[in-house]
């Protein structure tokens, strides 16, 4: 009997089964078989892909796998639903926006003065007014960011909410676990994440590692020097990485790479399966990303024309967008583009406690109007909307009641605290409705008052359009059987 070897258990496609000395020598008395360990491997391969593809409903419902790639447009520190694209009317003063409401392309939906260009977006999107969760130690941002971006929430969680450093025993980013389940065949960056890491006080990068994964999942980050508002830190982007050495061109890499082939060929061939084993795979990858310079080219933003780059935004956050596209388009399966301001800064920060209304006003609000309204509109007037699902989200919204304490923060009467009892996304493309509000928070913006949708649900929903069945099992650090995340895709959300 002919006995494939692997770990036990292990019959997802989420990384390689190890084998074992013993295994290899079993497998050398299959030769009789005629049949060679690469070639045993290759039926591996073959087996994990099926497995994996066992887990996809055999008749998909609608939505199902309609996305190709993702982009995450992740609104750090807790945007105000309540005033930008929730507003209440008939509600005491100390509710009520100081912004004026304004009619959305969506008869009846109304979003604050603030946001006028979304306002004649949103029929190309889905916007989600009842995101909401029981925070259980999630009312500060760092520990309510892993739980976005991860599904999961961790073991420590301090009084405060903060979270220790990242670690190798951290729950994967969501990129990294799409990157490792829906493997780009493109010679292209598969998962970028920019202008700047996770980070909430001291705590950097926490949620945005591929963790248990290993660092071959990290995403590529692009975290590029100057102030955020500032146009010309786009321009500033180094990909030093990504270029050829002067002294290297590419003729020679490839030269390098066909002598390379020369040897592998040469090897006994036990020896050239051992070594080639995902070593080929990942060398090739690297070399055509270096020598194809798509990559590189994506990163260009000056081969875009200057009005485009101009209703973008001359700030960090358009620019990011705008460089989203251009990644997608050339290959990249998830983007994340992280608002370009920590959650406690100042300026431009959603994390409004105090100075809401000229922060929002002059800064914060016109960034995101103008970035993501033409992200949305130029990736579907390129026909790339279809196949490309953008997600619109902070990791909580603002407390109804200015100046109320929620969260231990001080708040001036011009400030929100943190409220992840009832917020907004927005989402687009890759197989959602257009022109749909799902779900609506009660008379005052405090809780869903039908259709709730907890974040895991969403990030649920964001698996399920790339063809991933949120329940997938993954194994963490410990080998320990972990479902892909603890919710279940909207599917509602879906045409």
């Amino acid at each position: 009997m002919l006995i494939i070897p692997g770990a036990a258990g292990r019959d997802t496609c989420d990384r390689p089964a190890k084998i074992s000395r013993r295994e290899l020598l079993r497998v050398g008395g299959s030769s009789i078989l005629g049949l060679s360990l690469a070639d045993i491997l290759g039926l591996q391969r073959a087996v994990a892909d099926t497995a994996g593809q066992a887990l996809a409903p055999s008749r998909p419902p609608r939505g199902f796998g309609a996305a190709k790639s993702v982009i995450m447009v992740y609104l750090q520190g807790g945007p105000s639903h309540l005033d930008l694209w929730d507003p209440k009317e008939d509600v005491p003063d100390n509710i009520r926006s100081v912004f004026q409401p304004i009619s959305t392309c969506i008869p009846g939906v109304k979003f604050t003065e603030l946001l006028p260009k979304l306002a004649q977006t949103i029929d190309r999107t889905t916007l989600i007014r009842s995101m909401a969760y029981e925070p259980v130690g999630l009312f500060n941002h760092t520990a309510a960011i892993y739980q976005m971006m991860t599904g999961y929430t961790t073991d420590k969680v301090s009084p405060s909410g903060q979270l220790e450093p990242p670690s190798p025993k951290d729950f994967p980013n969501f990129g990294a676990q799409i990157t490792a389940l829906r493997p780009s065949k493109e010679p292209m960056l598969p998962f970028v994440m920019l202008p700047r890491p996770l980070q909430e006080s001291n705590v950097i990068g926490k949620g945005g590692s591929a963790g248990f994964l290993g660092k071959g999942y990290d995403p590529y980050t692009l975290y590029p020097d100057g102030d955020d508002l500032d146009l010309q830190k786009m321009e500033r982007i180094s990909v030093s990485d990504l270029e050829l050495r002067a002294e290297v061109p590419s003729s020679r890499l490839l030269r390098r790479a066909r002598l390379r082939d020369s040897i592998s060929q040469g090897m006994p061939s036990l020896e050239r399966a051992v070594a080639n084993y995902k070593l080929d795979e990942n060398y090739t990858r690297a070399l055509d990303l270096i020598v194809s310079g798509r990559a590189r080219q994506a990163f260009d933003l000056r081969q875009e024309p200057d009005p485009l780059r101009e209703a973008y935004g001359k700030n960090a956050f358009g620019q990011s967008c705008l460089l989203a596209r251009r990644l997608i388009e050339a290959g990249t399966r998830v983007v994340e583009v992280l608002w370009p301001n920590v959650a406690n800064g100042q300026n431009h920060s959603f994390d409004t406690h105090t100075d809401l209304s000229t922060r929002l006003k002059t800064v914060a609000a016109p960034m995101l109007d103008a970035g993501l309204s033409m992200l949305v509109n130029d990736l579907d007037q390129r026909g790339m909307l279809d196949e490309t699902l953008v997600v619109a989200v902070g990791e909580f919204g603002r407390s109804p009641q200015r100046g109320l304490s929620t969260s231990g923060n001080s708040n001036s009467d011009d400030g929100r605290d943190h409220w992840p009892y009832c917020f907004t996304g927005m989402l687009a493309g890759g197989g959602i409705k257009r022109g749909l509000v799902y779900g609506s928070s009660d008379k005052t913006g405090s809780a869903p008052a039908e259709n709730p949708v907890h974040p895991t649900e969403l990030l649920a929903t964001v698996y399920y359009a790339l063809g991933i069945e949120p329940q997938t099992i993954v194994y963490n650090h410990l080998k320990q059987p972990r479902e892909l995340v603890k919710g279940s895709a909207v599917t509602a959300l879906f045409a």
